[in-house]
């Protein structure tokens, strides 16, 4: 029996995908991939060079004139077995999702899950991207629309969710037409080759979907690169306006999600048991690497105290440990550099004078192996408070105490991010005015995490994205094509003989 890589002491490399299929580097450069639940190195990844891209780019321009001309059933199809393909390997890409990023197997399983809706969404494609026809607008004049695929197209994405927010990219740019390249994060790379390996199997043509592995040298040249039509981002604040400032200079149509800093404000006729399961669950679930984690609390009036009388004792609760045992509750963060970026906030929040209500600092599970943080509450925090004011991407919630809810309001208006947010309550009410007044992309009413489907669209304001289209759903068939507009007459022909007036309506 053939022993595996890693049995041997073999680090396996991961590498680029281009025009159907594994393709070397020439590059020098190679990142490390950790096994976040045990800090050892399990993969190294290549840096891609200016070449690699060149090369990526070449052979999605390539295949893109047969592709958007496919027929728009076949493309379709193409999808359908996609999905079939990862529900059949759902478990293998779960593992990988666990092991690099750090994620609780049923936590990796459900981002996969939200991902392979945008799939089975994509797979709609031949009824999504249908045009619009008006006969005789003048006499004899017929107008219709149809919507083109833009081109070549990249996506950048995060680390966080190594298989879902990709999903939310390519399924739909590659059943609209367009050919695509996709750039992951270089701290867990692997799924990225499983995408590109499944979308072969269902029957892609070589070319159209591509992968360079890397950094900011990959990143750069892809916005540099003129055959790139449209780039999708997600990720940090400051590396999106990078992104976007960059790809629009260079003529570019661009989307790119940032970051956030989530509220979830809570009425004092709230059921304090469904706010504090909430708060628990997006606080702390994959601990607190989401975009649309819950990382500050807003207590209004006297629902502080009862609030935390609910929640501490679940907090306590919260079971931590690797990402493969799928009894946990919450895993690892994704490197060492990240967990002690993390726990410096909790230093700076101490200093600052908030008061710990719980310290993840101190928690046990930090003297296992691996990039553990135990979760961590604060209270009495400040509007201008650092730890209030940035996104610290891991398990530390930021209680904020407010007198009345038109400052609760006030408080998440005046915030810079306006990705996510939620209130919980009864009344029916405060819930309308809050939902239509908040000035926050994707708001949630008794729900901590409102993440539309995928037959809606999903996107921020303000400082959480740049750029005036979403993510998937109609916004995401919008982003992908090119509106064109055709207006026809048809002369009379045979029928009348020859003609020699001036055309008019």
């Amino acid at each position: 029996m053939a022993q595996k890589a890693e049995e041997l002491g073999v680090v396996r490399t991961v590498s680029n995908w281009i025009n159907g299929e594994i393709a070397e580097s020439q590059s020098d450069r190679y990142g490390d991939v950790f096994d976040s639940a045990t800090g050892e190195k399990c993969a190294r990844v290549v840096m891609s060079t200016e070449a690699d891209v060149d090369a990526a780019v070449a052979a999605a321009k390539a295949a893109l004139p047969a592709w958007s001309k496919t027929p728009v059933l076949r493309r379709a199809r193409v999808m359908f077995k996609l999905k079939e393909l990862i529900e059949r390997d759902r478990a293998e890409i779960a593992a990988l999702i666990a092991q690099e990023h750090g994620k609780v197997l049923h936590d990796a399983d459900g981002s996969i899950q939200r991902g392979l809706e945008v799939v089975e969404f994509a797979c709609g494609i031949p009824h999504l991207i249908k045009g619009e026809f008006n006969d005789q607008v003048g006499t004899g004049v017929d107008t219709y629309s149809m919507r083109q695929p833009v081109g070549v197209c990249a996506g950048i994405t995060p680390f966080n969710f190594p298989a879902m927010v990709p999903m939310w990219m390519f399924p739909l740019a590659i059943a609209c037409g367009n050919t695509f390249i996709l750039k992951p994060s270089e701290k867990d790379p692997s799924c990225s080759l499983k995408w590109a390996e499944l979308l072969a199997e269902a029957g892609l043509p070589p070319g159209v979907f591509n992968v360079v592995q890397g950094d900011h040298v990959a990143v750069n040249s892809i916005l540099n690169d003129d055959r790139v039509a449209a780039v999708s981002f997600v990720g940090s604040t400051p590396v999106a306006e990078h992104v976007y400032r960059t790809a629009s200079e260079n003529g570019k149509r661009v989307q790119a999600l940032g970051g956030a800093k989530n509220h979830l404000v809570v009425l004092p006729d709230a059921d304090m048991d469904q706010a504090a399961d909430a708060l628990v669950g997006a606080g702390y679930g994959s601990a607190g690497e989401r975009c649309m984690a819950i990382s500050a609390v807003v207590a209004v009036g006297g629902s502080a105290e009862p609030l935390l009388e609910k929640l501490l004792p679940r907090i306590d609760a919260l079971k931590i440990g690797p990402g493969m045992d799928n009894s946990n509750d919450m895993g690892p963060l994704i490197t060492a550099e990240h967990r002690d970026k993390v726990r410096s906030y909790i230093d700076i929040g101490e200093e600052e004078g908030a008061e710990v209500v719980v310290d993840g600092r101190t928690h046990e599970i930090t003297q296992s192996p691996g990039y553990f943080l135990g979760p961590t509450l604060f209270d009495h925090a400040k509007s201008d408070m650092r730890v209030y004011q940035e996104e610290i991407f891991g398990p530390v919630l930021t209680m904020v105490r407010v007198e009345t809810f038109d400052e609760a309001i006030k408080l998440v208006n005046e915030h810079e991010y306006g990705n996510g947010t939620s209130i919980f309550t009864r009344d029916g009410d405060a819930a309308r005015e809050f939902a239509n007044n908040i000035e926050v992309g994707m708001v949630g009413v008794n729900v901590p995490i409102p993440v539309p489907l995928a037959f809606h669209s999903f996107g921020g304001w303000k400082r959480s994205l740049f750029g005036d289209m979403s993510i998937y759903g109609m916004e995401g068939v919008r982003f992908y094509t090119r509106l064109k507009t055709v207006t026809s007459r048809w002369p009379t022909g045979i029928r009348k003989g020859a003609d020699f007036s001036m055309p008019t309506m």
